[in-house]
């Protein structure tokens, strides 16, 4: 019996929390809290109501000309195993 009892008071202890009070969302805040989507701002906004977008925040995306390059973007979903010689030799 005392054994049954320290036995399911260090599983206890072991065990995490089924609540999910430490995670703050909308649902368990305050009125006018806003948790947003982790994403920067490209502007901001004007007495008037309006928004001003600025160039400087907007993603600059650079892509290499791809025009002679030998691979294809399809990934084949059942792959072939390829042994290399290279992949031999590291693997000695």
């Amino acid at each position: 019996m005392p054994l049954g009892l320290i036995l399911g008071i260090g599983r206890a202890f072991r065990r995490k929390r089924t609540s999910s009070l430490d995670i703050l969302s909308s649902k368990r805040a305050p009125r006018d809290y806003y948790k947003g989507k982790n994403c920067k701002s490209t502007g901001f906004h004007t007495r008037k109501g309006g928004y001003v977008l600025m160039q400087e925040k907007l993603p600059n995306y650079v892509v290499p000309d791809l025009t002679d390059f030998k691979l294809k973007p399809y990934v084949s979903q059942c792959p072939s195993e390829v042994k290399t010689a290279e992949a031999t030799e590291s693997a000695k």
